[in-house]
């Protein structure tokens, strides 16, 4: 593993605060999949991002591709992207906390 790897790891951890469990029942709800560009039709973007972020962190170091990692980068970019648009006031019940949820992150843990 180089460097880089580890870097991406690590920041992969630090942004989806999530476990693969909690992931995969919020993707089951209709406010997941309420939220997210559909630009394709169906599943949104930030919604077929979750499961692959599910099958990310249900591996073991040793099985990470270099896809995986891409998607790991795309995640954080995302994941940092979005706080730094926080709406005011209470983000409870928002579109704009259900969308990180898709991606991983619970801005309310």
């Amino acid at each position: 593993m180089t460097d880089d790897d580890a870097t991406t790891e690590k920041k992969f951890s630090d942004a989806v605060n999530m476990t693969a469990s909690q992931i995969e029942k919020w993707l089951d709800t209709d406010e997941s999949k309420s939220v997210g560009d559909r630009s394709g039709g169906g599943e949104s973007t930030g919604h077929a991002s979750g499961r692959r972020i599910i099958d990310i962190l249900r591996k073991k170091k040793a099985e990470l591709t270099g896809g995986d990692r891409e998607h790991m980068r795309k995640v954080v970019g995302y994941v940092h992207r979005h706080l730094a648009q926080r709406p005011s006031g209470d983000v409870t019940d928002t579109p704009w906390r259900y969308s990180l949820m898709n991606w991983g992150h619970d801005p309310s843990k």
